[in-house]
């Protein structure tokens, strides 16, 4: 059976909600892995900018309407799934990092991070399967996972104040190129700059997040399907359970 891999979303657009070209980028790179993503976006409502102009729309929206357009309607509210439900978990960038899946934005290295993100990011800790984290994102495994695990990450240019941050918080931030990924082994953590380079090109962006996703999936444990039950009457199913 394929891996499934949780990507979780903000919204929809790089000044509000998830980071479109880095979400779609993550999307591409799991399906030609082989692996099936299940796109998550917790039910809420939040602030739309206008990316023309960079102003707030008055009135606030669905956070999983908006991520929707990203995921083509197959949508999943974040409080609904378990561990269980996948095999692995990745958060593409976005500002919906730092104002929908945290309050980032306002509180800085005090930020509180959504509910249902910290119980996800708990148990892939604790149970060793692999979490992907572009752009920003890192800052909610420096905030969840750094005061427990002093989580390798890199936001990539050195300097940057996320990286000031999350090394507050108790990561262990490298500085990194945006064609390349940052692996926290024992953590199984894997991280890359994407659009933390302002000057980015997306083709670049593509190579970083390709290796991120092809990390993730070679440290996700295969999903096999259960051996089917023996016949009725044969010695296997004679056997007491053990």
């Amino acid at each position: 059976m394929p891996k499934r891999v949780g990507v979780v979303l903000s919204g929809c657009g790089a000044q509000d909600g998830s980071e479109v070209r880095e979400a779609v980028l993550t999307l591409l790179s799991i399906e030609r892995g082989g692996a099936e993503a299940i796109c998550l976006a917790p039910e809420r409502q939040a602030k739309v900018v206008d990316h023309r102009t960079g102003n707030a729309d008055p009135v606030a929206r669905s956070v999983m309407a908006e991520a929707a357009r990203i995921a083509r309607g197959q949508i999943r509210d974040i409080a609904s799934v378990t561990l269980d439900d996948m095999d692995a978990l990745i958060f593409p960038g976005g500002e919906g990092v730092a104002s929908v899946l945290s309050n980032y934005v306002d509180k800085g290295a005090v930020c509180d991070v959504h509910p249902d993100v910290v119980r996800l990011l708990k148990a892939h800790l604790s149970s060793r399967r692999p979490i992907g984290l572009i752009c920003l994102a890192p800052i909610l495994a420096a905030r969840v996972l750094g005061p427990v695990a002093g989580v390798r990450v890199t936001f990539g240019p050195r300097g940057a104040p996320p990286a000031k941050h999350a090394a507050v918080m108790g990561a262990d931030v490298r500085p990194c190129p945006v064609r390349e990924i940052m692996v926290d082994q024992k953590a199984r953590v894997v991280s890359t700059p994407a659009y933390m380079y302002e000057d980015a090109r997306l083709s670049d962006v593509a190579v970083g997040i390709d290796k991120l996703v092809r990390t993730v999936l070679s440290l996700a444990k295969d999903r096999r399907p259960r051996p089917p039950a023996p016949p009725p009457g044969s010695a296997e199913a004679a056997k007491p359970s053990s």
